[in-house]
């Protein structure tokens, strides 16, 4: 199954010093250290040159993409990072682009794919053509054994398990390209949280424990810190970072990696995984009041949820609560199902302006919502606009062209749909009178 040992770590001699790294000088230095076979080094070097010769045969977009993962291979080359353990996901990643910009549609951001006889899934970030996700596959894993398709789960790990990498003391799945200001190879969170959840599920399905070795050695990332690791120490515990490039705290997948924790120790009986469990618990206890604002979610501290990121963590939060008993969760949960139906909440704060002066109008909103803003003088419209605002007290600017009474209109629609409305009255005054001095 997907157990790496100590032997897949390979010191191999460095480059000589000053010389620039490439695919296929790192290749030639990894076949002579004995490091892969000579079979080996044949097939990665006929796909790296048949991606080259593809890539000038394409034009427009699709010679853009497979241009991109060429040059990411070369990259991690170039890096000194284009390890043994890495080659199958790179060269995979390099055929499975070969294969799609020659033969198949133009994506869409974000578009998932897969391909015929395999069930891995793909992702296409544009500038990087099509990139493996764990965390789409993992989570793909838990839909399949849920959905009691056991021979479709029992054959994605299988095809998950050449990209098992050292990393952190133990082994770990990467992402190849670059996310967020992040550089590869990076790891995730809530994707090895959800790694090591499928895996203890799979264990039990199927009473095979060597899923299990897979899972605990997958550990590693849990016990360290960035950038090799996603631990962060806190007064209460640990925080399990998204992403072990950026310390941003971002909820919903630190939930999701706790609950892992606490299936891999409970459903898959791996004590290891206790103390990194609880830990978490232990810090999400002291984050997740700070992440309701009372009328939604935050997906970061004053960043609210976008729609499915608000009910994907109202649906972990709940996970946690039944896994741990804790009531903290399931209110909050709880409130997060009810803002799904709450209006948004609006006033208006403003009351004066000058006439002919630049000033802001401000309002008080409780939710993230698009806001429609209406002023009007004797009946007749003096300023029409829209936009999205976050929570909080908003402004737009503006300037009155007459003195007089203004009445102020907002409405306003929130993710999930529903819609508040909030009136107000702005008065402007004239500028103040000019006095002309009479000389003598």
């Amino acid at each position: 199954m997907l157990v790496l040992g100590l032997l897949a770590v390979l010191l191999i001699p460095a480059a000589a010093a000053g010389a620039k790294r490439t695919v296929v000088g790192e290749l030639k230095r990894m076949e002579a250290a004995g490091a892969i076979s000579i079979a080996d080094y044949a097939t990665h070097r006929s796909d790296y040159d048949a991606a080259k010769t593809t890539l000038r045969k394409l034009t427009g977009e699709r010679r853009r993409e497979l241009g991109a993962v060429i040059g990411i291979l070369d990259d991690f080359a170039a890096r000194g990072l284009m390890t043994t353990g890495r080659l199958p996901q790179l060269f995979l990643t390099l055929d499975r682009n070969r294969q799609w910009w020659t033969t198949s549609p133009l994506l869409s951001y974000a578009q998932r794919v897969t391909f015929s006889g395999s069930r891995l899934v793909w992702e296409f970030f544009p500038g990087q053509g099509l990139q493996l996700h764990p965390l789409a596959n993992f989570s793909k894993v838990n839909a399949l054994l849920s959905g009691g398709f056991d021979d479709g789960a029992k054959a994605l790990l299988a095809e998950l398990q050449p990209f098992a990498v050292p990393r952190a003391g133990g082994i770990a799945w990467e992402y190849d390209f670059t996310f967020d200001g992040g550089q590869p190879p990076w790891v995730s969170g809530i994707a090895t949280g959800t790694a090591v959840q499928a895996l203890a599920r799979a264990a039990k399905k199927f009473a095979d424990p060597s899923y299990l070795d897979t899972a605990r050695q997958a550990l590693g990332i849990f016990k360290t810190p960035p950038p090799d690791g996603i631990r962060v120490r806190t007064p209460a515990g640990a925080h399990y970072l998204i992403y072990s490039f950026s310390h941003v705290r971002v909820l919903n997948a630190f939930v999701q990696a706790v609950n892992g924790l606490y299936d891999l120790w409970q459903t898959g009986g791996v004590p290891e995984a206790e103390p990194l469990y609880r830990d978490g618990l232990a810090e999400a206890k002291a984050e997740v009041p700070s992440f309701n604002t009372g009328a939604w979610s935050l997906y970061q501290a004053g960043e609210e949820s976008p729609l499915n990121y608000h009910t994907l963590l109202r649906d972990f939060l709940n996970g946690l609560c039944q896994r741990s008993g804790v009531q903290l969760f399931c209110t909050t949960a709880t409130d997060f199902t009810q803002d799904l139906r709450q209006a948004p909440v609006l006033k208006v704060l403003s009351t004066k302006a000058r006439q002919g002066k630049t000033t802001t109008l401000a309002f008080r909103l409780s939710k993230v919502s698009t806001v429609g803003i209406t002023l009007l003088r004797n009946g007749q419209p003096a300023l029409s606009t829209s936009a999205s605002f976050g929570y909080g007290v908003r402004r737009i600017t503006w300037t009155p062209r007459h003195s007089g009474t203004y009445s102020v209109k907002l409405f306003a629609r929130d993710l999930a749909g529903n819609v508040g409305r909030a009136e107000g009255t702005v008065v402007v005054s004239k500028p103040p009178a000019r006095h002309h001095h009479a000389s003598h």
